[in-house]
C-alpha cells in the first residue's frame, strides 16, 4: 500500500510537528518582546527618568507601531524574493536592536530602538502567516494556526515569569540580552532546515503598481477586510490589557511577585482555547466556533463592565470574568485569520502584510487609548473590551451579509 504524501514535509522540508513548532517560535517573537518586560516596566521608567507611570506603556506601543507599518513592506517583498531571505533579515534586525537597547542613555532612544525592533519583528509576523498559507488552506489552515497559537501562547505563560526572575537576580538591561539570544536561537532552524515555501509561479514583481494591485485585491474582498477589522478591534482590547496589566495586577490588587502567575493563567486560557479549536474546527467549521465565541466574548465583557460600575471588583471576580474573555478570544483569533486569508492565497505575502498592518496598528492604537484611560480601577478596561466586542460583531455581520453561523462552503 502506498504511504500518503506528507504535505508539510514536501513543501517546507519539516515534519508537521517541526513545522508547527517553528511557526509558533516565530510568532512568539512578538509575545516575548512584550510580555517578558512587563515585570520590568517600573524599573525601566525609574532608570530612564519617566515620571508618568502611564508613559511607560509607550515601550509597548512604539514596538507595535514599528511592527505594524513594516508589515506593508515585508509582505510584498516576500512575495517577490521568497520567504526565507526577508525572514532572516528581519530576525537579524530584531536581535541587533535588542542588543543596542542595552546601552541606551535615554527613554527617547529606547523608544526609537523599540520602534526599529518592531520593524524587524514585522517579518516574523507577516511571513509566518504567509508560510502557513503556502502550505495549507481552509479548515486545515485554521487547525494548523490553532496549534501554532496554542504553542505560541506558552510564551505569555512563561515570559513574565522569566522577566520577573531576571529582575530578581539582575536588572532590566538583561531582559534585552535574553530577547537577542532568543532571536539568534530561532534563526538557526530557519536558516538550516526550513525550505522555501513560495512556489516560483506565485512570485510577484516588487513594483509600486503590482504592490498596489495586491493591496486592492485584499481591500476589496469583503470577507478579508471585515474579518481583519473585527480581529483588529478585539486585539485592541487585548493590547489594552497588556498595556495596563502591571498597573492593574500589581497596583490595584497588590500581587507583587505573583503578577506573572496570574498573567500566565490568562494566557493559559487562550492556549487551552486554541487547542480546543484545533480539535473541533474540522468537525464544526470556522464560522460556527468563532461566531459563538464572539457572542460569548461580548456577553462576558458586558457582565464585566456592569459589575465594575457597581464598585471595586474583587480579584477573584476580575480573574473569572477576564479569563472568560480570554478563552473566547482563543477560539476567535485563528479562525478569523484563516477566514480572512482563505480567498487570498495567490497574494499570500501581500495579503498577510495588509491584514497584519491593519490588525497591529489598529489594535495597537485602540490598546493605547484603553491603556492611557487607566484611572486606578478596572472600569476603563472593561468598557474597552465591551466596546471593541460590539464593533467586532458589527464587522462580522457586514462580512457575512448580516447572518452569523452560515458556512459559505464545506471548508467554512
Amino acid at each position: 500500500m502506498t504511504r500518503p504524501i506528507d504535505q508539510t514535509a514536501t513543501l517546507s522540508g519539516l515534519t508537521k510537528f517541526q513545522f508547527i513548532a517553528l511557526m509558533a517560535m516565530l510568532m512568539s517573537i512578538n509575545a516575548i518582546s512584550i510580555d517578558i518586560m512587563l515585570p520590568g516596566l517600573q524599573e525601566i521608567g525609574a532608570s530612564l527618568g519617566v515620571a508618568d507611570e502611564n508613559h511607560r506603556q509607550y515601550v509597548i506601543t512604539a514596538y507595535l507601531i514599528g511592527m505594524g507599518f513594516a508589515q506593508l513592506f515585508f509582505g510584498p517583498l516576500s512575495d517577490r524574493l521568497g520567504r526565507k531571505g526577508p525572514l532572516l533579515g528581519g530576525l537579524a534586525l530584531y536581535g541587533l536592536c535588542a542588543l543596542a537597547i542595552v546601552f541606551v542613555p535615554t527613554f527617547t532612544a529606547l523608544l526609537f530602538l523599540r520602534f526599529v525592533q518592531g520593524v524587524g519583528a514585522a517579518a516574523t509576523r507577516v511571513i509566518t502567516v504567509s508560510i502557513v498559507r503556502d502550505v495549507y488552506g481552509g479548515r486545515q489552515m485554521a487547525e494548523i494556526m490553532s496549534l501554532v497559537m496554542m504553542m505560541f501562547m506558552i510564551v505569555p505563560v512563561i515570559a513574565p515569569s522569566i522577566g520577573q526572575l531576571i529582575m530578581l537576580f539582575s536588572e532590566w538591561h538583561m531582559i534585552f540580552v535574553v530577547i537577542a539570544l532568543f532571536a539568534a536561537t530561532i534563526s538557526v532552524p530557519v536558516a538550516l532546515s526550513l525550505r522555501e515555501t513560495l512556489a516560483p509561479p506565485n512570485r510577484r514583481a516588487f513594483t509600486a503598481s503590482v504592490i498596489l494591485e495586491g493591496f486592492r485585491i485584499v481591500l476589496t474582498n469583503r470577507l478579508a477586510l471585515f474579518y481583519t477589522l473585527a480581529t483588529s478591534a478585539l486585539l485592541g482590547g487585548l493590547f489594552g490589557f497588556v498595556n495596563s496589566a502591571q498597573q492593574i495586577l500589581v497596583g490595584i490588587y497588590g500581587l507583587g511577585i505573583w503578577f506573572p502567575a496570574v498573567f500566565a493563567a490568562f494566557a493559559g486560557m487562550m492556549a487551552i482555547a486554541s487547542f480546543t479549536n484545533s480539535r473541533l474546527v474540522q468537525r464544526f467549521g470556522m464560522r460556527a466556533l468563532s461566531h459563538a465565541a464572539l457572542l460569548g466574548f461580548t456577553l462576558a465583557s458586558f457582565i464585566w463592565l456592569a459589575v465594575s460600575l457597581m464598585g471595586p471588583l474583587p480579584l477573584s471576580l476580575f480573574i473569572i470574568l477576564h479569563a472568560a474573555t480570554m478563552f473566547q478570544f482563543g477560539l476567535i483569533a485563528a479562525n478569523f485569520n484563516a477566514m480572512a486569508m482563505e480567498p487570498l492565497g495567490h497574494v499570500a505575502g501581500t495579503a498577510s502584510s495588509v491584514l497584519g498592518f491593519t490588525q497591529t496598528i489598529g489594535g495597537g492604537i485602540i490598546g493605547a487609548f484603553i491603556g492611557q484611560a487607566f484611572d486606578g480601577t478596572v472600569t476603563p478596561l472593561a468598557a474597552g473590551f465591551f466596546t471593541v466586542a460590539i464593533f467586532a460583531v458589527a464587522f462580522v455581520l457586514i462580512a457575512e451579509g448580516g447572518l452569523l453561523f452560515r458556512p459559505h462552503n464545506p471548508a467554512g
